[in-house]
């Protein structure tokens, strides 16, 4: 089974998928959100693709655990997609996912232009292989 990972934020999501063995993650895309539910279009699309069995969706908890505005976004996103898919979907902390992902960018040689467009994506991975990591023995 493959998982699809989120990082949703205000202006883009981006998207990471697991191998069939559920080992290792991959940024996939990112998906610009336009307000007219075309983002949700997309994932569904992938989702059915990829014959994905689980989502992932990272919640953009506060350094001290608490629940705040973006999070409460993300929540919502969440309700809206469950509404249109019988795919489970997990929501997992994705505290300091998106510096960790512009780390990995830049140590991978990605010039500023290269770091902007794919580091939703390179979180949604940091994400989805945190998430790998905590289901393994």
């Amino acid at each position: 089974m493959r998982i699809l990972s989120l990082d949703v934020g205000d202006k883009r999501i981006g998207v990471a998928m697991s191998d069939p063995m559920e080992i290792l993650a991959s940024a996939l895309t990112v998906v610009e959100r336009k307000g007219d539910g075309t983002d949700l279009e997309s994932i569904l699309d992938m989702v059915k693709e990829n014959e994905v069995g689980c989502i992932v969706v990272g919640l953009p908890r506060s350094m001290d655990g608490s629940i705040g505005k973006q999070a409460a976004k993300t929540n919502a996103f969440v309700e809206e997609l469950s509404e249109l898919t019988d795919v489970p979907i997990k929501m997992w902390d994705e505290r300091l996912s998106t510096v960790i992902a512009e780390r990995l960018l830049k140590d991978a040689g990605r010039d500023r232009r290269q770091m902007k467009k794919r580091r939703d994506a390179a979180a949604a991975a940091v994400i989805l292989q945190w998430y790998l990591d905590s289901t393994r023995p």
